[in-house]
Parts: structure tokens; sequence; C-alpha cells
């Protein structure tokens, strides 16, 4: 063999080594399981990620995916129960019902973030409780959940108050109603009986946040939240119709649920199963409602709410079933009864409104709320007298509110009354809504309806940050917007009339009479007598028109089939560690959807 064919060879049997060698590495660094990935959506831009300056369920739901609290309602218990979650065990209450005391969980770690030495997250402590509701209560952050914990906690007014004129507050003064007893004890002292606390510190706003991430990232702490939840956000931009959550690698050993109401009993085939149990979330914000509905129908959404959009109608038949050709696909649908009011709000601080109770009567008398139900809701919703919602003590099946009568010819009278006959001289209202579709189609209703008795009404929409923002600054005539129930209590409902409590849903409706009876039944504790001041207040706000009330609708979410424990409802948070894809299903449901 001559010495050019061996060099030949020798070439052929190296190049064979290196892509051998080159696939084997391929083949090693390849996962060896698939990665789960729930895909999710939003309407809304992202408003913020800070605790305690979120004010709408929308980024309240994206902050749960981060940070924790100390109580969390069970999953899947119905009714509705509060849980530990941060803490070890529900609290120690004195018989005052004033010190309310906790353990914390030991060995919860923060996120892994440059904020912390060498980038490792440390260990929860009590400490970080009392330096989060400092943060809650600091009056140079204006937080907009204080209104939580305000006038609640002793002492803590007096520390505001002694902060307020300092060019730094100083989070080392203490508050007699915040203490860490230890490293794992946390107490709280209220100043009066709150029935309600357990509550809020189960919401947003109570959740946990590390100094060292508000000090290190200053005015961007907003855009880079450090919690201990299940899943860690990397990167956040408020204008990022794209957000991913990865799985946090040094979550706490958290496990499914092996308790559950008869209808989600078929769950519990995952009880005692390490949460999280996906790898990725990646949620799309898609405020156009046809956009969201063609990912879904190619399989690239895997649950979507309809509760808001035209298709809830097309995709449930005349029995309110979903229809036979997204059931051959696999589809998946749950209607529930949300805790929640829809109203058209007017700003109260306006001269226009505030002392003309009749020009707001006559705003409600010609709105109509039947045919608005009709035309998009296909009658599914719950046509609303006054504030309170079902399912909740305050609210009154057999209650009509006169003033939510749809009749024109009163409205006309009652507009007469208010010095606008016929609606001259009233100038043009502006009545703000949120970008999209459907809610242009729902402005157009009510310009409708208030253009029958002399009404012009001109149409402002606002992307919901937006809109949130311009209703915080009054500089709105009238919204609409939505309240979902924080928690299962009434008074979740009154606090937003209450003449204290601002902005709220920029009603601003500050009634002597309404105070004073709202602060005498928000301190009682759940009885007969409570429910009957609740029933006075309800029908208070029927009578006093603050805001017109529309209805109290069902929530429609339809699922993929391979989404598995899918159940919602509005005190949940930070639910997503609970979901599976079933990837077998997915694959096998995909070709379906084509």
């Amino acid at each position: 063999m001559n010495t050019k064919r061996i060099i030949q060879i020798i070439a052929v049997v190296l190049i064979a080594v290196v892509l051998w060698v080159y696939l084997k590495g391929k083949k090693t660094s390849a996962p060896t399981s698939k990665e789960k990935v729930l895909v999710t959506t939003s309407i809304s831009f992202i408003k913020t990620l800070d605790p305690i300056q979120c004010d709408d369920s929308y980024s309240a739901r994206e902050i749960a995916k981060v940070y924790e609290g100390l109580l969390e309602y069970h999953y899947l218990k119905r009714p509705i129960e509060l849980a530990p979650n941060l803490a070890e065990s529900m609290p120690t209450v004195s018989a005052d019902q004033l010190v309310y005391t906790f353990k914390i969980k030991p060995g919860v770690m923060f996120h892994d973030d440059t904020c912390f030495p060498n980038g490792k997250g440390r260990e929860l402590t009590a400490s970080d409780f009392v330096y989060s509701f400092k943060r809650l209560a600091d009056p140079k952050q204006q937080a907009r959940n204080f209104w939580l914990i305000d006038d609640k906690i002793k002492g803590l007014g007096e520390w505001r108050e002694k902060n307020a004129n300092l060019d730094q507050t100083d989070y080392t003064v203490d508050i007699e109603g915040i203490k860490a007893l230890d490293r794992y004890t946390l107490q709280f002292i209220l100043s009066k009986p709150y029935p309600q606390f357990l509550y809020a510190l189960a919401m947003p706003g109570c959740m946990v946040v590390p100094h060292e991430a508000v000090k290190h990232y200053g005015p961007e702490f907003i855009n880079h939240p450090v919690g201990t939840s299940a899943f860690v956000l990397k990167a956040f931009n408020p204008q990022d119709t794209k957000i991913v959550y990865l799985k946090n690698p040094t979550f706490r050993d958290k496990r499914f649920p092996n308790e559950a109401a008869e209808e989600y009993k078929h769950m519990l085939a995952y009880a005692d199963k390490k949460l999280p149990l996906v790898d990725k979330i990646i949620m799309h914000i898609i405020p156009e409602e046809q956009p969201r509905w063609l990912k879904f129908q190619k399989g690239e959404i895997d649950v979507l709410d309809l509760s808001k959009d035209k298709t809830a109608t097309e995709v449930l038949d005349s029995n309110n079933q979903l229809i036979t050709s997204l059931q051959k696909k696999g589809v998946q649908v749950l209607q529930i009864p949300s805790i929640s009011t829809g109203y058209i709000v007017i700003n109260n601080t306006l001269d226009l409104f505030k002392n003309n109770l009749k020009l707001r009567q006559a705003m409600s008398l010609a709105f109509d709320a039947a045919g608005y139900n009709k035309l998009f809701h296909e009658n599914r919703a719950v046509l609303a007298q006054s504030t309170v919602p079902p399912g909740l003590a305050g609210y009154q099946t057999d209650y009509v509110n006169p003033y939510r009568v749809y009749d024109v010819e009163k409205a006309k009278r009652y507009l007469a009354k208010a010095g606008y006959p016929g609606g001259k001289g009233l100038p043009e209202i502006t009545l703000d809504i949120a970008t999209g579709t459907i809610f242009r189609q729902k402005g157009e209703f009510f310009q409708k309806c208030m253009n029958q008795i002399g009404i012009k009404v001109k149409l402002v929409e606002n992307i919901f940050p937006e809109l949130l923002k311009k209703l915080g600054n009054k500089a709105t005539m009238l919204h609409t917007i939505s309240w979902s129930a924080d928690y299962p209590d009434a008074e979740n409902f009154f606090q937003l009339f209450y003449g204290r409590n601002e902005p709220g849903l920029g009603i601003y409706f500050n009634n002597p009479a309404f105070n004073d009876l709202y602060e005498k039944a928000s301190v009682m504790p759940d009885s007969p007598k409570r429910t009957m001041l609740y029933e006075q207040l309800d029908q208070m706000i029927g009578e006093q028109t603050p805001a017109i009330c529309i209805l109290h609708q069902k929530y429609t979410f339809i699922q993929q089939g391979w989404l598995k424990n899918y159940c919602y409802s509005d005190f949940h948070y930070g639910t997503e560690q609970y979901f599976d894809i079933d990837e077998g299903q997915k694959k096998a449901l995909s070709t379906n959807l084509k």
C-alpha cells in the first residue's frame, strides 16, 4: 500500500472519530426528559411586580408566581379555607382577638439573585416580614395596598407620622404592633379587632420581599422580583408581550394537597407530589380577543379565560354545554360563579356628579343592564342591584334597586330634575375604557343608552395600566372596571366606597352616613347583626348611586385536554405550581387541532 493511500485512510478514520465524538456529546447534552411548559395569556399589560403597589388582578396573578405570604387558600377545599403558606401553621390568637403570633417555616430560601452575596438566596426569617410590612406602611412609598393595614396595627400610625417629614424613612425604629420575637416567630398586635386580618395576609399586598433586593435595584425593583415562590422571573419589561418564568431550583419541599372537595377529588391522583409540576411558564399578553382564540385553537395556549369575551357565547350551546366540535378535540370547559361586580364608575369628586344625585340616578335608570347581559353574556350573568355579589353575606336575593330598573321615561324625568332637560346644558361626558374590541363594544352600548335621554358620551381607550393611573389621579369622568373579591367577605366591596379609601376604584364616594356605618360594621365578627348592617350598606349604595353596578358575571374558562389540575377562584394566587402538562395526551390531542 503506497504512502498516499495510507494517508487517505488515516484521514477518513480521524474524521469518523471526530464525528462520533461530536454526535455523542450532542446526545449527552440533550435533555433526558421533555421540558414541561405551561402557556397562558393575559388581556392586560402588567402594571407592576411590586407587591405593595399592586392594585389590579392582572398584576396580582403575576406577582404570586414569584412572591408568597404567610397564608394562602387551600387549593382544593370548598368552601374556601385559609391555610398556612410561609407560616408553619395557623396563628395563635389572643382571647381579645388583638394579638396574632405566627411561626415561620425554617429553611425557606429567597431566589438566587445578584442582590445577595455570591448570588445565592438566603433564608427567610421573621424579620423579613417586619421589613415588608414597614415598607407597605412607608409614607415615602405611597403604597396602593396600604389600605390593608391602615389604622389596623398598633403603633403604625405613629411610626408613619415620625417618618413623614424625614428625608429617608428610618426602618430601624420599631413598630409596637409588628415584631420578630425570634428568628422564626412573628407577632402582630392590632389596634382594634379586624375580622378580615387573616384574609389580608393571603393577599399579594402582604407578600414578603427581601430588603437586599429593594436596596440593590432601587427604583427598578418593580421590574426585578425576588421572592420565595415556585417560579423565578429573570427578566421583565413592562412593555413585554411575553413573560417567561422558570422553575425555582431552590424551592422548598412543598407537596400537592391530599384533601379536596368532592368536585376536585379526581385531582388527588397527584396527592403529595412535589411542586411545582411544570418547568416553565410562558405568559403571552394579548389584549385582543380574536388572536387569543386563534392561538388556543392551534393548541398554542393551554387555558383561556373567556369570561369577558364574546367567544364564550360561541363555544357553548343552548344548554350551556361545550359545543361538540370542541369536545371532540379534547377541549374542556370550566364555568364557576364569580365573586365580582362590574361597574360604570362615576368620579364623585367632580362637581357635575358630586352634588347631583338625580343625574347619577338618571344615568343608572337609562342603562339597559338586561340588554347588556343578553348581548355580551347570553343572559348567563346575574344583574347587579348593588355592589355585593351572590355568595357573600349581605347579598339580598329579594332586593330590587329602584334605580337599576331600565326605564327610559323615568330617566328623562330625573335628568330634567337634575337641571338638564333632554340633556340641554350638560357637557359631553367621557367614558374611559380599556383597549380592546370587546371593551369598545361595551362602551358603545352604554353610549347608545345615554343617547336615548340626551346625554352625549365620548369613549376614551386606555391600556389598562394607564386607566388605573388616570383613575388614581381623579382624571376620569366615568370609567368601566370590575372588582373581584380579595377575600370572602362583603366588607371587601364596601371598602371601595369608604371615604378614607383612595383611590379604590376611583369612586371617591365620601358620604358621612355610609362612612359611619361602614366603620361600625367592619370591626364586627361574622354574625346576623353584621349581616343586617351589610344589607343596609348595600341598599345605601343602591340609593345614592355613586357608581352604576352592572353585573355579577360567571367565569368561563376553556382548557386543552392535556392540562391537568386546573381550577379557579377569585381568592387563589400562585396556583400554576399545581398545574401539570400530560405530554402523552398533548401529542395525541394536538393532531386533532390541526
